[in-house]
């Protein structure tokens, strides 16, 4: 059930993913307007793709999280070198543009940009792509509300006790030996008294 699930939702998400492409095909991007149109729609294409695999049960069952570490380690140093090569290679002149191929001469590493313009479809869908897989899946148990993740119980539900265990001390008397569940291998105070007023009523002389 779990491969038919994934197969069938990453079969959705190919789909609408090459819907957006095909949209961002038939757009003009001759104007700097239209150039950003079409990246952005092969951004979302990248990022139904990586959708399609969380809601398909690729990580776990449970609502999708942004995280932090991947965000900020991944997402924001992809977006920077992409978004760098994509602003440079703007159709028309202006600030931005201007500046990052200046920028980049001053840093040699014009060529790099300029040869990284050819393939700037696969840096717009890469963008997106990356950007979805900063989102996991918790799971429907393993975090509480405001993502707060829940502690195991130390104890059974309802607080009970360990069940005890029934021994025969020297005299032949039996004792409910209660062990604590805070301390191991100490007897609760309710079985201790009640070992000690067994004791207590035995003949003088015999304990």
């Amino acid at each position: 059930m779990y491969g038919l699930t994934r197969g069938t939702i990453t079969l959705l998400g190919a789909g609408v993913a090459g819907l957006l492409i095909w949209l961002a095909a038939q757009v003009n991007e001759g104007t700097n307007g239209g150039y950003w149109s079409v990246y952005g729609l092969l951004a979302a294409a990248g990022l139904t793709m990586a959708f399609s695999q969380i809601l398909g049960g690729w990580t776990k069952w449970g609502w999708p999280r942004l995280s932090l570490n991947v965000f900020l380690l991944a997402f924001i140093p992809v977006v920077i070198a992409a978004g760098w090569v994509l602003v440079g290679a703007q159709p028309n002149s202006n600030w931005f543009r201007d500046h990052v191929l200046s920028w980049s001469d001053d840093l040699s590493i014009g060529g790099v940009v300029r040869d990284l313009t050819e393939f700037a479809s696969v840096l717009g869908f890469g963008v997106g792509l990356v950007f979805g897989f900063t989102f996991d899946t918790s799971g429907p148990s393993a975090y509480g509300p405001f993502g707060r993740r829940r502690r195991a119980a130390s104890i059974p539900a309802g607080g009970a006790a360990p069940p005890p265990r029934a021994s025969a001390d020297g005299e032949g008397t039996v004792v409910d030996e209660r062990v604590s569940p805070c301390r191991p291998g100490l007897l609760t105070n309710g079985a201790t008294r009640r070992k000690s007023r067994a004791r207590s009523i035995l003949p003088s002389g015999e304990g």
